[in-house]
């Protein structure tokens, strides 16, 4: 696992790419609207944890340009997934291995319909990061990435030794990595914190910290994780009263911070609705459970998308 491909270079591709470069893996990116900018000058990081910058860089716009390689790494938008049949087998080796860092649910599946259901794992990333510029990225706060594998009947992958493989190259460059045997159950914890603060930040204009001093908008975030709690508990596994505590915890130390989607809707781009709420709505219903708050924040933001 010395080769790596990255696909999507923004906020989570950009600064987990930039990483394996700096502590000397060979890294392909591909790009779109920052590809002379990105090729001509490299990339820049400015983090919590040091600021550092790649004068030179493998760029691309085109993946048939692309070196095949051993871990492909999918960073891309969800709204993006379907250039994705074009771009994976160009760049994914015969044996290699594709990791997806997207968000909500259904990434995994959409990806094996291409590469193979034996060849894909799933991170999902505790990362606060923006990207403020062509080429530059902006880490605000943690970094974590859970590394899990991904099974087509939805089972425990447990922890494989390609999965070991992984997080240890992935560590050596300083990303701090946790493996799981659960992937989709670590798919509805994080969307413990993104159904409620992703919609929400767009659907009253603020952020996580506005969100969280209202008495309004914080009852409102805890009702949400209370259904994304039992949603899970009959779609995976149950998530423990705690785990939401915690993430309360977690969101009122934060520095205040726009979630992607929040982002994503003042630029005027095309918001992931369907990976983060259309989805988990979709497969909680089919599980016998609804999400009320959840369901009405989804139909907000259906109608706020830019891409409508």
């Amino acid at each position: 696992m010395k080769r790596f491909a990255i696909i999507g270079t923004g906020a989570v591709g950009g600064y987990y790419g930039a990483l394996l470069q700096r502590a000397g893996f060979d890294v392909h990116f591909l790009l779109h609207s920052d590809y002379e900018f990105v090729k001509a000058n490299g990339l820049t990081v400015e983090s919590v944890n040091g600021d550092f910058r790649l004068p030179q860089v493998n760029a691309y716009t085109d993946p048939q340009q692309m070196p095949r390689c051993d871990v492909v790494i999918v960073a891309l938008k969800t709204t993006a997934n379907h250039q994705l049949k074009t771009v994976l087998p160009p760049v994914l080796k015969d044996d290699g291995i594709v990791l997806t860092l997207q968000n909500g649910l259904g990434s995994e599946e959409e990806i094996a319909a291409i590469a193979g259901s034996g060849r894909v794992l799933g991170g999902l990333c505790f990362l606060c990061s923006n990207k403020v510029g062509p080429g530059h990225i902006h880490h605000l706060d943690y970094g974590l990435i859970t590394l899990g594998e991904y099974l087509a009947d939805g089972l425990p992958g447990g922890i494989t030794p390609r999965l070991e493989r992984l997080g240890s190259a992935m560590t050596s460059a300083g990303i701090k990595i946790d493996l799981i045997g659960d992937l989709p159950t670590a798919r509805w914890r994080k969307l413990v914190w993104n159904i409620p603060f992703n919609g929400l930040s767009v659907a009253k204009n603020c952020l996580t910290d506005a969100l969280m001093n209202s008495p309004e908008t914080r009852a409102l975030c805890r009702t949400m994780m209370e259904e994304v709690a039992a949603a899970s508990a009959v779609c995976a596994r149950p998530i423990e009263p705690e785990f939401i505590e915690k993430m309360m915890t977690y969101t009122e130390k934060m520095e205040p911070y726009a979630p992607s989607m929040k982002l994503d809707f003042d630029r005027g781009n095309p918001m992931e609705i369907e990976s983060i709420y259309g989805n988990p709505i979709r497969a909680a219903k089919a599980a016998g459970v609804e999400m009320p708050e959840t369901e009405k924040l989804y139909w907000q933001l259906v109608k706020l998308n830019p891409a409508r």
